[in-house]
C-alpha cells in the first residue's frame, strides 16, 4: 500500500427529514447564497424545505445551474455574492449544482484578475473559500464529500476540473425520500458514474491493499444489486438510500487510500462532453470499455480480480462483458454511434486537445494524445 494523508471533513446527515438540520450547521451571523438548478426543488418539495429549516435566516436566491454548470453563470452568481457580502454558500441540488457552488465559494474570494485560472491550474490558486453545505437530490458524483469541481465554458468548448481542499462541503445532506420523482435518466446516469468512480481506484494495477480492493468491490456490488431496483421501483427507499450511500462511498477520497488511481477515462470523458454535448455519465460508459481494451495487460490482474469477486467469472474479458451487459441492460449505451458521434472525427479532435495541452493520465501516466486516438477509434 502506497503512502497517503486522508482528512474528510464533510459531516454527512444522512436519511429521511435531514433537511431541518441544517439551520445548527450554519453560523447565526451567516449571508447565504442559496444557489440551486432548473426549478424541481420547488415540485417536488425539497425548496419548501430548506426554506422551512433557514426560518428567518437571511439568504439571497440564485437559480439557474445547469447540467455540466457553465462558467459564465457561475460568474453571475459570484458578482451577487461579492456585492451582496454572502459568507456561506448553500447549494440544493446534482453534482452540477454541488460544483458550482464549489467554484462560486472559492471564485468569491479569489484575488487573482481572472477566476478562470481556478480550472486551468486545477485548483492551485484556490488559497481560500467561502464555506459550503448542500442538500443533494441525484445520487451520482460524490461531490457531496469531496473537494473536486468541474465547471464548462461554452464559448471555448471547454470542461475543466478543480480540487481543493478548501471547498469539501462543511455538511451535506443525503435524504433517499427527495430521489423518488428523479427521471430514469438521471438514475441511470447516476449509477454509471459511481460505478466509475469506483472502478477508476480499483482497475488499476495491484497495490498490496486489500482492505481497499474490498472496499471498492462492496460498492460496486452493491450499485449493481440496487441499481436496476432503484430504476425499476421509485418507491423502494432501501434501493434508493443504498444507491445514494454508495455514489458518496464511490467518491469521497477514501477508497483511493494508498492505491494508483487513474481516471483516464474521466478526462477523455469531459472532452467529449464539451465538444458535443453528451451527458457526463454516457461518455463513462464509452470511454471505460476502451481504456480498459487499450491498457488491457497492465490491468488484466485487477479485471481478473474484478470478475471472480464481483461477477463469478474468470478472465478479465469476461468480467469487461458483464460490466458492459450491466450497463446496457439499465438503458446505457456504450458506442459513440449510439449518440451520433463519428469516432474517427472524436478521436482526432479529442486527441488534439490532449496533444495541445500535453496532457496524460492513467495510473501509469500513459494515456497520452497518441492513446486518446486509439483508444476512441475501439468505441466505434
Amino acid at each position: 500500500m502506497e503512502p497517503f494523508v486522508y482528512h474528510n471533513p464533510t459531516e454527512i446527515l444522512f436519511g429521511p427529514g435531514m433537511i431541518r438540520e441544517i439551520a445548527p450547521r450554519i453560523p447565526q451571523e451567516a449571508k447565504i447564497l442559496w444557489v440551486y438548478g432548473g426549478g424541481s426543488i420547488f415540485r417536488n418539495g425539497v425548496a419548501d424545505q430548506v426554506r422551512a429549516a433557514l426560518e428567518s435566516r437571511p439568504y439571497i436566491e440564485f437559480g439557474g445551474i445547469e447540467p455540466n454548470p457553465e462558467f459564465v453563470t457561475c460568474m453571475r452568481a459570484v458578482e451577487v455574492a461579492r456585492r451582496e457580502s454572502v459568507n456561506f454558500v448553500l447549494a440544493t441540488g446534482g453534482g452540477s449544482v454541488l460544483d458550482a457552488a464549489k467554484f462560486i465559494a472559492a471564485a468569491t474570494v479569489y484575488r487573482g484578475e481572472d477566476p478562470w485560472e481556478i480550472l486551468r491550474t486545477h485548483g492551485e490558486v484556490v488559497a481560500g473559500a467561502l464555506p459550503i453545505g448542500t442538500v443533494l437530490t441525484l445520487p451520482a458524483t460524490g461531490s457531496e464529500a469531496n473537494g473536486n469541481s468541474v465547471i464548462s465554458r461554452r464559448e471555448t468548448r471547454e470542461k475543466l476540473h478543480f480540487t481543493s481542499v478548501h471547498v469539501f462541503p462543511k455538511f451535506s445532506v443525503l435524504d433517499p425520500e427527495v430521489t423518488r420523482t428523479l427521471p430514469a435518466r438521471y438514475v441511470r446516469n447516476g449509477i454509471v458514474d459511481a460505478f466509475v468512480h469506483v472502478t477508476e481506484q480499483y482497475i488499476t494495477r495491484p497495490a498490496n491493499a486489500p482492505l481497499q480492493d474490498r472496499l471498492a468491490e462492496a460498492v460496486l456490488a452493491t450499485l449493481i444489486d440496487v441499481g436496476p431496483r432503484t430504476l425499476r421501483d421509485p418507491s423502494d427507499l432501501d434501493a434508493r438510500a443504498s444507491f445514494m450511500w454508495s455514489a458518496t462511498l464511490a467518491l469521497n477520497t477514501l477508497l483511493g487510500c494508498g492505491v494508483p488511481q487513474d481516471w483516464a477515462t474521466h478526462m477523455i470523458g469531459h472532452e467529449l462532453t464539451a465538444l458535443y454535448g453528451m451527458d457526463h455519465a454516457e461518455t463513462l460508459a464509452v470511454v471505460l470499455f476502451g481504456v480498459w481494451t487499450y491498457k488491457l495487460s497492465a490491468k488484466r490482474a485487477k479485471l481478473e480480480q474484478f470478475g471472480r469477486r464481483v461477477w463469478s467469472v474468470v478472465s478479465a474479458e469476461e468480467a469487461m462483458r458483464k460490466t458492459e451487459a450491466f450497463f446496457n441492460s439499465i438503458g446505457m449505451p456504450t458506442r459513440l454511434r449510439d449518440y451520433g458521434v463519428d469516432a474517427a472525427e472524436a478521436a482526432r479532435e479529442v486527441s488534439a486537445r490532449f496533444r495541445a495541452h500535453g496532457w496524460a493520465f492513467g495510473e501509469d501516466g500513459d494515456i497520452n494524445a497518441n492513446a486518446v486516438q486509439a483508444i476512441l477509434e475501439l468505441r466505434r
